[in-house]
């Protein structure tokens, strides 16, 4: 239920692109994101900082493409998301010796200090490579391409989470004896 949730916005956004054009699309974007949160916030009764981030993300960069009427506002949003999140974990960890990532879901996720930290240096550096990827789309294909691109480039957060899942299930703790 929660990948449904996850992806909601996403489809819609795709379904209205298609349908109409990227405005109706970012308006559709918008609305959904915010019935998003509000589902997330109705199962969790909070929002994550990341929630919270994309949420005021989508709206302003939203805002600034349908007021303008500037596509590029809206196909800037994901570069501008992916790299204020490579920036933060590198900043935190490095500058402020603070994990983010143990912080946010260490109450969660039991892992040795070194697992965290390069989860955190693999976060940092998928986040960069997003923020590089998307860049590059919207500036140098056409918004349709861009469009195409957010719908067939979901392969690669996809992969991030299995990859990450799979390096880190080592390292999880059971209660159960024998496992």
């Amino acid at each position: 239920m929660k990948i449904l949730i996850d992806f909601f916005p996403i489809l819609l956004f795709f379904g209205a692109y298609k349908a109409y054009d990227i405005y109706v699309g970012t308006a559709v974007l918008m609305a959904a994101t915010v019935l998003q949160m509000g589902l997330v916030y109705l199962i969790d009764r909070k929002l994550q900082m990341m929630h919270k981030v994309t949420l005021v993300l989508i709206l302003v960069f939203g805002t600034l493409t349908l007021v303008l009427h500037d596509e590029r506002f809206i196909k800037w949003k994901p570069t501008v998301l992916y790299g204020a999140t490579a920036l933060a974990l590198a900043l935190a960890v490095w500058v402020y010796k603070k994990n983010f990532l143990k912080l946010m879901l260490g109450s969660q996720l039991s892992l040795p200090d070194p697992v965290w930290m390069r989860l955190n240096q693999v976060w940092v550096a998928y986040s960069a490579f997003m923020a590089i990827l998307n860049g590059y789309v919207a500036a140098y294909y056409s918004t349709e391409a861009w469009v195409n691109f957010k719908i067939w480039g979901y392969v690669f957060p996809l992969a991030f989470i299995i990859g990450q899942g799979i390096y880190i299930a080592r390292y999880l703790r059971t209660d159960e004896p024998g496992a």
